[in-house]
């Protein structure tokens, strides 16, 4: 069986990797031509971090924040699509 503390450690240096990707100007440079917003990816990643590490009331406030920026992001962009109004 694996030591929680020794798994949890690796978990967490999983996640700073992916923190310090996701703010490597290249990493950013190429997500954004994709239509990804870094931030709101880094919120994601903080989300999930907290959901493991056993915080689900910052993990929900995290995902709920992350979900509703998105929507309304892709909102915007099939009305400007149709060529309707939207938040912007």
């Amino acid at each position: 069986m694996v030591d929680e503390t020794v798994a949890m450690k690796e978990l967490r240096e999983v996640f700073e990797d992916l923190d310090s990707l996701l703010k490597n100007p290249e990493v950013g440079a190429v997500l954004t031509t994709r239509g990804i917003n870094v931030s709101l990816a880094i919120v994601a990643a903080e989300a999930l971090l907290a959901y493991v590490e056993g915080d689900r009331e910052r993990a929900a406030e995290d995902f709920d924040t992350v979900a509703e920026e998105i929507a309304t992001r892709l909102a915007a962009t099939n009305a400007n699509k149709t060529g309707k109004d939207g938040p912007s």
